[in-house]
């Protein structure tokens, strides 16, 4: 009898995709049959597993990674460290491939798994697939990480050089047989049992490595004339809406990069290419800081903020997630989350403002709705994101920027198509009054239909005397701390 040659294992994590996807390719050029893993890790992630509405994503991603790879993938539930040593044993793998990633407990849990399994004689070869540049290889002149997003980008990327080009997919993959024990995607139980509260969320996604491309190609088509202006327009199409697929590996960030550089070339948008490369920089920038800050998720850079003297209001706090604060855009923003699992950038920061400054209430808060509700919640994004609202973070939006809920309604949605769209309650109400309903006159809200307090509510607190706390509280800790 013949023995089967040993596999190699590909173990997947946020790279669910065939092309530009270094692992893969290595695996398969080893001429072995390949074992492509998944493992859903929740203990090892602890606070940081993810939310219901990545889990969400997870299930179509994988089910559509799954079709790709002709009904091999194979699944498993629990501690990757006992898994995966466990699997090699069970297959007599040689090597076990895979992409590197860098949340802290990932990075402690894969520095583990390679000392075990190297001291077992199993080869290990791991790759950059989800970043241009791995973060340690930014930095400044005198070997320090960078903490200006700026330098950052056009100095520190720049020295770091182009990202080489997208590789493609594997032309043919011999797979090997499925462990008797794995599961299937369906039984990682991943979706919500009661209520189905992703049903909304199915009619504005494309899920998979073909919906990722269909996506890149519309924004390139679409959204990216304009971009730089357009983006900050909440009704327009001006945003590339990739992030959860960047997130979870479904396109690359070099496929990206490359495809609006050729674009740029192709249609003559220098400007907006550039400024779309941009937030591909603070991305990279997003997990540089994490990377040289494992606690980023949990504690303010700039440590006078440890002393800020953070509300602690639940009612407050609900009213926000409901979307219903009384102020139109930040209740479009918030309801838009929870019906699509995204939001739009500029209404991003509009809520997060009022969050932390309008209501006092801490950033971490906001963190942690976020990560349970957004389908692209990524911890480095995330964490880094909130403490430039807030004001504590590197590079940080200055405390004393208060956004004006009102006034950036009307700058950003003047003509209110969004917030019509997801506040339809006042959608009745004429553009002047749409932004501040408490000013509309009785005669305008009865003739749209509004009783305010019962069917949409009065603002929770009064922005001008909330900025004034706000300002009051952060000059308060300044003092404290002598800074």
């Amino acid at each position: 009898m013949i023995k089967a040659p040993a596999p190699v294992i590909l173990w997947l994590r946020q790279d669910l995709r065939l092309s530009d996807n270094p692992a893969l390719l290595s695996a398969v050029q080893s001429g072995a049959p390949v074992l492509p893993v998944y493992i859903l890790d929740d203990g090892n992630a602890g606070q940081w597993r993810m939310g219901g509405a990545s889990r969400w994503w997870l299930h179509r991603s994988l089910t559509a990674l799954d079709r790709s790879f002709t009904g091999n993938l194979s699944c498993y539930r629990g501690d990757a460290r006992r898994i995966l040593p466990a699997l090699v044993k069970e297959t007599g793998a040689s090597r076990v491939y895979w992409n590197r990633c860098y949340e802290p407990w990932r990075m402690t849990r894969d520095a583990d798994l390679k000392k075990t399994l190297e001291e077992n004689g199993t080869g290990i070869e791991s790759f950059n697939a989800n970043l241009l540049y791995e973060p340690w290889t930014v930095k400044k002149d005198d070997g320090t990480p960078y903490r200006v997003f700026t330098p950052f980008f056009r100095k520190g990327c720049a020295k770091a050089g182009e990202p080489p080009h997208p590789a493609p997919p594997p032309e043919a993959i011999d797979f090997a047989p499925k462990p008797e024990d794995s599961l299937g995607v369906d039984a990682l139980a991943l979706l919500p049992e009661s209520p189905r509260w992703d049903r909304k969320m199915e009619q504005y996604w494309t899920i998979g490595e073909d919906g990722a491309q269909k996506r890149l190609n519309d924004f390139l088509d679409h959204g990216l004339k304009g971009y730089k202006q357009g983006r900050d327009y909440p009704a327009r199409a001006n945003v590339s809406r990739l992030s959860p697929h960047l997130h979870f590996g479904e396109i690359s960030p070099r496929a990206l990069y490359h495809a609006v550089r050729r674009r740029m070339a192709a249609d003559g948008l220098e400007t907006d290419g550039q400024h779309y490369l941009s937030e591909l920089g603070w991305r990279e920038f997003s997990y540089s800081l994490l990377y040289h800050n494992h606690t980023l998720p949990a504690e303010p850079l700039q440590p006078r903020f440890n002393a800020f003297p953070w509300d602690d209001n639940d009612a407050a706090l609900s009213a926000w997630q409901r979307g219903e604060t009384g102020y139109p855009i930040v209740d479009a923003g918030m309801r838009e989350l929870r019906e699509t699992g995204y939001m739009h950038n500029r209404v991003r920061m509009i809520v997060g403002s009022f969050l932390v400054k309008d209501l006092l209430l801490s950033w971490t808060a906001g963190e942690e709705w976020f990560w349970d509700c957004l389908v692209d919640a990524d911890l480095a994004n995330n964490a880094a994101s909130w403490q430039w609202i807030a004001g504590c973070g590197a590079d940080a939006a200055p405390y004393f920027r208060i956004f004006n809920p009102v006034s950036q309604g009307e700058k950003f949605d003047p003509e209110g198509d969004y917030v019509r769209r997801f506040v339809p309650e006042i959608a009745k109400l004429p553009d002047a009054c749409l932004h501040r309903p408490w000013e509309a006159p009785p005669l305008i809200l009865k003739e749209a239909g509004i009783t305010l307090g019962k069917t949409y509510p009065r603002p929770i607190v009064d922005h001008k005397q909330a900025r004034e706390k706000a300002l009051a509280a952060f000059q308060a800790t300044k003092l404290h701390t002598g800074q």
